[in-house]
Formats: structure tokens, sequence, C-alpha cells
């Protein structure tokens, strides 16, 4: 495997890893300056709470890649398979649909929070860059949807969509 595509197969553990890392680090700094040195850093509890929100939005990216994300699905027992599947293609394609309509609201605004940028008080960045985690992460959503579906077409396993978990085939 090329190193692009190692790359971009664990690009969502990664780059969470990362956001949790740096929020945890931030918040013990903050922790440990405050009950050693009785004194805080002001840009540790803004560092960790923007990490936080990026972890959170990559956290369902993440939830999207190996299809683990919340979807309520025991209506679904009362059809048969063929049925199952043909509506979980079309919930898909709305959520899918969706994802495209925040991503793209969200970048409306992003223009004006460029335009007319919001320094962020203690760090001093725009806080347009920490709000561009919505489009960036709704985008990659779709991205990884659109692939789970290539992978379902292109292996002739669409069936495997009406299997549902704890219910009965």
């Amino acid at each position: 495997m090329t190193t692009i595509k190692k790359f971009f197969a664990n690009f969502e553990e990664g780059t969470c890893m990362i956001l949790v890392a740096t929020m945890v680090f931030a918040l013990t700094l903050q922790v440990f300056m405050r009950f050693v040195f009785s004194s805080s850093l002001a840009w540790t509890e803004e560092l960790s709470r923007y990490s936080f929100i990026w972890s959170v939005y990559m956290g369902g990216v993440l939830a999207v890649k190996h299809s683990q994300h919340v979807r309520i699905t025991a209506q679904f027992l009362i059809f048969p398979p063929k049925v199952r599947v043909a509506i979980m293609m079309f919930t898909d394609l709305l959520w899918i649909a969706v994802n495209f309509f925040i991503a793209y609201h969200s970048c409306v605004a992003l223009e004006s929070a460029f335009e007319f940028p919001e320094i962020s008080p203690t760090m001093g960045i725009v806080k347009g860059y920490v709000e561009a985690m919505l489009p960036l992460s709704f985008m990659l959503m779709n991205m990884r949807l659109i692939m789970k579906y290539w992978e379902l077409i292109k292996n002739n396993d669409l069936m495997s969509l009406a299997e549902i978990s704890g219910g009965e085939e």
C-alpha cells in the first residue's frame, strides 16, 4: 500500500488522535499550572475548546467511515430485505443531500467570517478557521458515504445493507 493510500485510509483516526491528544495536553497543562504555580495559561482553555470542537466533527466522520453512526433500524424489521435496502439507500441519499446543504450554508457563513474576521481573544487566530470544520466534516462524511456505496456496488454486496444488528432475517 502506498504512503498516500495509508494516509487516506487512516486519516480520520489519525486526525482524531491528534485532536484529542491536543485537548488532553492543553487541559493537563492548565490543571498543572493552576495547582503547581497558582496561575493559568489562557490559551490552553481556548486551544482545548477548539480541539474539542474539531474532534467532535471528525469523530462524526470516523463514525460514518466505520458505519458506526447512530441509526434507528428497528422499524425496518417489518420489511423484506430488498425493501430495507431501498429504504436505507433512500435515507442515505437524503443524508447526503442534507450534508451538502449544511456544507454549502457553512461555506456561505465562512465567507463573512473571513471578510469580517473575529479574532480569538487569547490565541489571536481568526475564528473562521475553527468554523471551517463544519463544511469540511460534512463533505468528508459525504465522501465516506459515497465510498461505502462504491465498495458495496463494486463487490456486488448491496444486500448487506439489509442486515440489521439484533434483528431476525
